[in-house]
């Protein structure tokens, strides 16, 4: 009887290790497919049509990154339609 439950110990322990392992290797394979497919996929398309999400180039003429709103200039339709 001692021998029967130290082997469904050493079973439940060794089930175990092999199930975190499985976890580990499914979980890298499937974020790396959504890493791929979806930040991959997303920056492809976003150069073909020359989609730039930041404005990191600032021209000569300025100092500064910064922009202004002029909230009052501009009519609420353009506010609807930034991108």
């Amino acid at each position: 009887m001692k021998n029967l439950k130290l082997f469904l110990i050493s079973f439940k322990k060794g089930f175990l290790s092999l199930n975190r392992f499985i976890t580990k290797i499914t979980n890298c394979i499937l974020l790396s497919i959504v890493y791929f497919f979806g930040i991959g996929l997303t920056s492809i398309i976003a150069k073909i049509f020359k989609k730039h999400f930041l404005k990191l180039k600032k021209s000569k003429n300025t100092k500064t990154y910064w922009i202004n709103l002029d909230l009052k200039k501009k009519s609420i339709e353009d506010y609807y339609r930034q991108f």
